[in-house]
């Protein structure tokens, strides 16, 4: 919901009005003609009853100040978007297995397990991707729907921020995933579909192997881009030992020949992200490869406020003309 003023140029009558009643209030009051003045002078009373006589032009001001709010139209509006493309279709599998919680990633200058920062690289990839749907695969020993695809953006950015580690089990299911995800995809009529998997390790759980889901999505017209996690070497890993909760380097086997022939199968590209400003450098990078192409037709809803300035200067011009014919009469 936003705010605006419709006319804002009627703003330019307020300094009229405003000099308007600071010649009203400093202007010499209207004398008469009257031979006994000393009387006269006993009857004018003392200065605050000359304020309370200047009552009724401060609010014929602020009458005025409220009519030029009136005229400005004020307004609260909102924008709704018709999208008349079906964009792009892109289904998310995110390895959430226990490799994943290697500390080996830095956000903001601390450290992190690889799955916090695939979660907030994920999470700015979906924000950018206003109007596709997208659908999230998560995948360790089992791989299951997160989410089906959609355009609710505030709903899959809140199934990221829950995702933890081992919620799919400690192994790896590549195939698996690419399964999922690609029965998720393949019925669509969508200009363009997208399968992008992400994972630090290597297949040693399911029943179907990478290469076989691979070329199952081909088939299928969906495009397959993979990302490999985690730098070169041991990584550390935050164990209980004797001596109290420590960081312990463990190797983590990533299978990178097998992630190349799957993205290659795919019909896609393979990536490695060693950190993660390379992790976000590769969803950029298919950020810009995979535009989505829509025609976006934008509708304004508006609703006026104006009465609410308008029946308030309504009654203080009413209380004006109160003051002036029964209380503050003058003469003539």
């Amino acid at each position: 919901m936003m705010f605006r003023f419709a006319y804002p140029v009627m703003f330019l009558l307020a300094p009229l009005a405003l000099g308007w009643l600071a010649f009203a209030l400093f202007k010499k009051p209207e004398g008469i003609t009257y031979s006994m003045t000393s009387r006269m002078a006993a009857l004018a009373g003392t200065g605050s009853s000359t304020l309370v006589a200047r009552i009724p032009t401060i609010l014929r001001a602020c009458c005025l100040l409220l009519l030029i709010l009136v005229a400005a139209r004020p307004q609260w509006y909102n924008v709704s978007r018709d999208v008349r493309s079906p964009g792009v279709d892109i289904m998310l599998c995110l390895d959430t297995s226990g490799s994943m919680q290697a500390l080996d990633f830095k956000v903001e200058g601390d450290s992190v397990t690889r799955l916090e920062a695939v979660k907030k690289v994920v999470a700015d990839f979906i924000k950018k991707r206003e109007t596709d749907r997208i659908g999230l695969v998560v995948f360790g020993e089992e791989a299951f729907t997160q989410s089906p695809l959609t355009i609710d953006k505030g709903l899959l950015l809140d199934l990221v921020d829950r995702m933890t580690i081992g919620m799919a089990g400690d192994r790896t299911a590549i195939g698996s995933a690419i399964a999922i995800g690609g029965k998720r995809l393949k019925d669509l009529k969508a200009k363009s579909k997208i399968l992008i998997l992400l994972t630090d390790g290597r297949n040693n759980a399911g029943e179907i192997s990478p290469q076989a889901a691979a070329q199952a999505v081909r088939e299928f017209g969906i495009k397959l881009y993979t990302i490999g996690v985690g730098g070169e070497g041991p990584a550390p890993f935050r164990m209980k030992t004797l001596f109290g909760t420590q960081l312990v380097p463990q190797q983590v086997d990533l299978d990178e020949a097998t992630l190349k022939k799957v993205a290659e199968t795919g019909g896609g590209k393979y990536f490695r992200a060693a950190n993660s400003q390379e992790l976000q450098e590769i969803y950029d990078i298919i950020d810009r490869v995979e535009k989505t192409d829509v025609k976006v037709k934008e509708f304004f809803h508006f609703r006026e406020l104006y009465p609410w300035f308008l029946v308030p200067a309504i009654l203080i011009f009413l209380l004006e003309l109160l003051l002036k014919t029964w209380i503050l009469r003058v003469i003539p």
